[in-house]
């Protein structure tokens, strides 16, 4: 067996190379944030450091178990949502609308991290209410994201009907696309800058780590206690959340249909394998093309 064919790709698991792949992108992820926060979170060290000392300087009164005292009262106080500055009472965070927007971040799996239960019946619901909202969250974003793909359907093939051109659909989405970005992110983003004080691309980051559902928890919409928020803030929020994540969900699927055929196009091209084998049998029984197939006879009917 020559060297050619031993390290011929076909002859590599797809599921190796792909696993490869993955922990190539993480790593070389862990070394550009490591590269580009490192410095930064040292000098953020120095400075913290800097102002203990100034604060224990000008309060003498303060030593270090007072100083501890107080840290404790600020973080239990952060914890529930209230503001120590000034004496102006607050409702915390378990107020209607935001136990509402925070039941949403629960079977979405946001999680942002900011206001979780702390009461045992609180953490024992908690478990519950997420082991049966997940799965009808999925159910339901996974019904509005191939309805949302439906539309676009018809509308590609009514179009197309009407201008007899190939390139209708890829403009249809493309359209859709920037529609969707315009509704879920430029919106959004500038709703959050006037309502929250953020800056353009601290807004812009807040859209995507929530509707990806990463949900660090650095930045929350409707969780200042220093700020008076209006009513129809929270329920704007939830409804954003829920298609947000409906029409992010349905981009990421293409992207992952598009880097799967991607992939097949390299296994094809530099493993030398024939379209006949990749299919494995003349009925077809690659699992993509039977998808495909399957989609293609489930088309909702054209509108007319």
């Amino acid at each position: 067996m020559g060297i050619k064919e031993m390290l011929n790709w076909a002859r590599v698991p797809s599921i190796l190379l792909l696993g490869l792949v993955y922990v190539a992108y993480v790593l070389i992820g862990g070394v550009i944030f490591w590269k580009l926060e490192g410095d930064l979170g040292e000098k953020d060290i120095d400075r913290l450091l800097l102002s203990k000392k100034k604060l224990l300087t000008r309060y003498t009164c303060l030593n270090q178990e007072g100083l501890e005292r107080v840290a404790e009262v600020v973080q239990a106080a952060s914890k529930v949502g209230l503001s120590l500055k000034g004496n102006q009472t607050s409702d915390g965070f378990w107020k209607f609308t935001s136990s509402a927007v925070f039941a949403a971040t629960v079977v979405t799996t946001i999680g942002y991290g900011n206001m979780s239960p702390s009461s045992t019946a609180g953490q024992i619901f908690c478990v519950f209410f997420a082991l049966f909202g997940i799965p009808l969250n999925l159910v339901v974003l996974n019904r509005v994201g191939k309805y949302i793909l439906a539309i676009e359907r018809n509308v590609s093939d009514f179009l197309e009907g009407k201008t007899k051109r190939r390139c209708t659909r890829f403009f249809v989405h493309l359209v859709s696309y920037l529609c969707g970005a315009v509704l879920f992110f430029v919106m959004p983003m500038i709703v959050f800058q006037l309502q929250e004080g953020w800056t353009f691309s601290q807004a812009i980051y807040y859209c995507f780590i929530t509707l990806s559902t990463i949900g660090f928890g650095d930045f929350v919409a409707d969780s200042n206690p220093d700020k008076v928020y209006p009513d129809w803030y929270s329920v704007l929020m939830a409804s954003w959340i829920f298609f947000g994540l409906a029409w992010l969900a349905l981009l990421i699927n293409h992207s992952i249909d598009i880097l799967e055929r991607l992939n097949t196009h390299c296994r094809m091209r530099w493993g030398g394998q024939k379209p006949e084998e990749e299919s494995g049998s003349a009925e077809g029984e690659n699992p993509d093309t039977q998808v495909e197939e399957e989609d293609e006879n489930k088309k909702p009917p054209i509108i007319q």
